[in-house]
């Protein structure tokens, strides 16, 4: 909550242009975190009782600061440290002990459902989406180049569309699909050569050369996401592919950046959405043979994200 307070008050934005206002204990507290630099300015020669501290930024916190295009962590912060998001934790232990979700527990609803019955929230889960989408996205079009090949591609649970405008306005042969719930695309802004459509992923997908999936299949359980899977493998040609952006979760436990990221991300998972989860390789490669899928390539990690492609 003190990395909230901090985006909130907009101190990264304040410290990315050189400014001197200090906040000091709560910066201080991210400055142990590494989320900001630090340094001692004493008042006197070797007199330390009596100091300054001067924070800057750091390369962690600029992702907190606006890009060149306009978009940073600051609304996933937010997103996490919604009262909604955080009205799940305290039902953690009795969905752990009796069954179910967090979430459902707390909201009576599930975390997907929810945004329709709560314009705010929709609007800051829509925001944090967007904003996470454009700086991940950025990055897989400067390592991944094989959409040169795709005439038609599919996202599936795409959201407002941000990731097939990005693909399309690169490469502008290619036909994009935007595929996700009708609640959800009616919100979505109309892109050059992108075509938004309404429906259920587990009921059927719409055929394309290609489809991708980015953050998709953490949501869901093996049962759903095996479902997910089949109606992919039947809307593609046996030359086509199904592109999957998701983390892989080491087996052994690690005190490390990478791993500890991802396993946080995996109990986020694990407290709002039913049976959604992380997955180590093994997983994944089992969910693509029960599938149909001969194997999985594994393309490029950007932002402890693989770029996988599930092939014919």
């Amino acid at each position: 909550m003190a990395l909230q307070c901090a985006i909130e008050l907009g101190v990264f934005e304040v410290l990315q242009k050189a400014a001197s206002k200090m906040l000091d204990r709560i910066l201080a507290l991210l400055a142990s975190h590494s989320v900001l630099n630090c340094r001692i300015i004493p008042h006197e020669e070797n007199h330390f009782d009596s100091f300054q501290r001067h924070y800057s930024i750091t390369c962690v916190s600029n992702f907190f600061a606006p890009n060149s295009d306009g978009v940073s962590l600051t609304p996933l912060i937010a997103l996490n440290n919604d009262k909604v998001i955080l009205a799940s934790w305290s039902q953690l232990k009795d969905a752990i002990q009796l069954g179910g979700t967090a979430f459902n527990k707390a909201h009576g609803t599930h975390i997907f459902d929810y945004p329709k019955l709560d314009s705010r929230f929709n609007q800051i889960f829509n925001t944090a989406m967007k904003n996470h989408s454009t700086i991940v996205m950025k990055r897989v079009l400067e390592c991944y180049d094989d959409f040169e090949n795709i005439k038609r591609l599919v996202d599936v649970g795409g959201g407002l569309g941000i990731n097939i405008n990005l693909i399309t306005s690169k490469y502008n042969h290619v036909q994009g699909i935007n595929f996700d719930l009708p609640h959800v695309i009616q919100h979505a802004p109309s892109y050059p050569g992108v075509e938004h459509i309404g429906g259920d992923m587990f009921e059927c997908v719409p055929k394309g050369d290609a489809i991708f999936m980015k953050w998709i299949l953490h949501d869901w359980s093996n049962e759903r996401c095996l479902k997910l899977m089949k109606n992919c493998y039947d809307a593609i040609p046996n030359d086509g592919k199904v592109i999957v952006l998701e983390a892989l979760l080491p087996v052994m436990p690690k005190n490390e950046v990478v791993w500890k990221s991802i396993s946080q991300m995996d109990i986020l998972m694990m407290t709002h959405c039913l049976e959604g989860k992380e997955r180590t390789e093994h997983e994944f490669k089992d969910l693509a043979t029960k599938a149909g899928f001969r194997g999985i390539k594994y393309r490029c990690c950007i932002y402890n994200f693989w770029v996988m492609e599930f092939f014919k």
